[in-house]
């Protein structure tokens, strides 16, 4: 899957779970990068924080619907 699509949740509800853990640990590392590029004051693509962290939001969100069900 392509990191710089945005990802949907419709996509994302038809993963497996383990498919969507192993994602959701590839875009938390990928912030922490971001964010540390960030900090020393160089930023290749500032938007691309923002679609992860999103991403990572709804990835979160599916996981706790499906785990509540």
């Amino acid at each position: 899957m392509s990191a710089e699509k945005k990802l949907k949740a419709t996509v994302l509800r038809e993963m497996k779970p383990e498919e969507r853990r192993q994602l959701l640990q590839q875009l938390k590392a990928e912030l922490v990068k971001l964010e540390t590029q960030r900090a020393r004051g160089f930023v290749e693509k500032p938007g691309r924080i923002k679609q992860v962290k999103r991403a990572i939001a709804r990835i979160l969100t599916i996981e706790r619907e499906e785990s509540k069900k």
